[in-house]
């Protein structure tokens, strides 16, 4: 008897199981916690699964409390989640100020281009203002938001289409004065690069999604690569560049609330 207790809170399953913990915490937030009530059952997989979904389902409305609304996957519009895995990772809240200004730059867009979807990916976890959404270094308030890019095919203009499955790490590549430098987030993943979808960046939508962003007064700064500021010929005081090791900004527009 003491030696299958032994085995079973051995330091090293202990081990295992805050690892487990540490790394569904970082992935989702509230995944950690429901890795812990899964302990309680026998069938810890099957319980995990079930729990998280409900923590998950419950999280959209005690969002609120903490000043977070989520952005549903299931809505159908001029804003869109660009994955359900993004839902599903619990990485779609915002501030209710966000929010509006998400679901207001997609309508505008939609009026300038008729058609067109503005795609969200990843924003904020639902609570706890500082709680890091890796591997961003500033999405922790609720007051961030990245959008993926608009692109085209040879048909013209691709509704809901992304280069990358995920919308992130498909780049425009151009010219940078950035160093190799280390630590960094600025990873340059060449060897994706070819098996992305050959969609063209569509750049009247992207020049007209700056300057709707930078029009509107509740936006501070708005991240977006030097070589691609230059392609668009759109500059303002609001658009900045991120850094030298942040992440890269020539798959995406990152933007904030001031």
């Amino acid at each position: 008897m003491a030696e299958r207790a032994e085995s079973r809170f051995s330091p090293v399953r202990a081990a295992g199981h805050t690892a487990i913990f540490l790394f569904l915490t970082l992935l989702t937030q509230i995944g950690g916690l429901a890795w812990l009530l899964a302990l309680l059952f026998k069938r810890r997989v099957i319980s995990f699964c079930v729990i998280y979904v409900v923590l998950t389902l419950g999280a959209v409305w005690i969002a609120p409390l903490f000043g977070r609304v989520a952005i549903s996957c299931l809505q159908d519009g001029p804003l869109r989640v660009q994955s359900g895995l993004y839902c599903a990772l619990n990485r779609t809240y915002v501030t209710p100020e966000m929010a509006d200004v998400l679901k207001r730059l997609a309508e505008e867009m939609e009026r300038r281009h008729p058609g067109t979807q503005t795609l969200l990916l990843d924003a904020n976890f639902p609570f706890i203002d500082g709680f890091p959404l890796l591997p961003h270094l500033s999405h922790k308030d609720g007051k961030k938001a990245d959008i993926a890019f608009y692109y085209s095919d040879e048909t013209g203009y691709a509704p809901g289409a992304t280069r990358s499955p995920i919308g992130y790490f498909a780049f425009e590549e151009g010219p940078t004065q950035c160093p190799d430098v280390w630590p960094t987030l600025r990873w340059d993943f060449a060897w994706l690069q070819p098996m992305w979808r050959s969609y063209a960046l569509d750049e009247p939508r992207l020049r007209s999604v700056m300057r709707v962003l930078t029009g509107d007064d509740r936006i501070g700064k708005v991240f977006l690569e030097p070589h691609l500021v230059a392609r668009l010929g759109f500059g303002h005081k609001a658009i900045r560049f991120q850094g030298c090791r942040a992440a890269r900004h020539d798959d995406h527009v990152h933007f904030q609330l001031k």
